[in-house]
C-alpha cells in the first residue's frame, strides 16, 4: 500500500449492500496513529478498534463530518460514485499530535461507529508542524461500476 491510496473495508462493502446504513447516516473521518495497522480484511472494522490521534490543538475526538450517506453517494448511467465535498483539514497548532499515521473513515451516526474506509497518510505525520488536509480524488472517494 502507498502512502494516499483509499482503501475500502471488506465488510464495509457487505454493509453497504445489505442495507445496514441508513440514507441519513453521517460519516466523518477522523485521524489514528500506528497502534493497530488497518487491513482491507479487517474483521468487523470500527473507529474503536484504532486509536485516535490526541484531541488537543486542532483536532477534536470524531475528526470531521463528512457528510450524511444521501450526501456521499450518487449514480448516473450504472456507476455508483462516494464521494465527498468536504476535503478534511486540520490547521498547524503547537498542540496537535505529531504521529498521524491513518484517516479512518466511518459511519458517525451508527452506535458501533461501523468503518467504510481507510487512507494511509504516510506517517508519522507531525500536525504540529504543518497543516494535514487530505484532498480526495476527482473521481471521488470509490466507484461501483454495473457490470455490462
Amino acid at each position: 500500500m502507498a502512502r494516499g491510496d483509499l482503501v475500502v473495508f471488506e465488510e464495509a462493502m457487505a454493509k453497504m449492500l445489505d442495507g445496514d446504513w441508513a440514507a441519513s447516516d453521517h460519516f466523518y473521518c477522523a485521524i489514528c496513529d500506528n497502534t493497530a495497522t488497518p487491513t482491507a480484511g479487517f474483521a468487523t472494522p470500527t473507529l474503536g478498534d484504532f486509536t485516535e490521534v490526541g484531541t488537543s490543538g486542532t483536532y477534536v475526538t470524531g475528526g470531521i463530518d463528512l457528510g450524511t450517506l444521501a450526501d456521499l453517494v450518487t449514480e448516473a448511467a450504472g456507476v455508483v460514485t462516494i464521494d465527498s465535498a468536504t476535503n478534511p483539514t486540520w490547521a498547524q497548532d503547537a498542540s496537535n499530535d505529531n504521529d498521524a499515521y491513518w484517516a479512518i473513515v466511518y459511519n458517525y451516526t451508527d452506535a458501533g461507529k461501523d468503518a467504510l474506509c481507510y487512507v494511509d497518510l504516510g506517517g508519522p505525520v507531525d500536525m504540529t508542524a504543518g497543516d494535514l488536509t487530505i484532498t480526495w480524488n476527482g473521481s471521488g472517494l470509490m466507484t461501483i461500476t454495473k457490470a455490462a
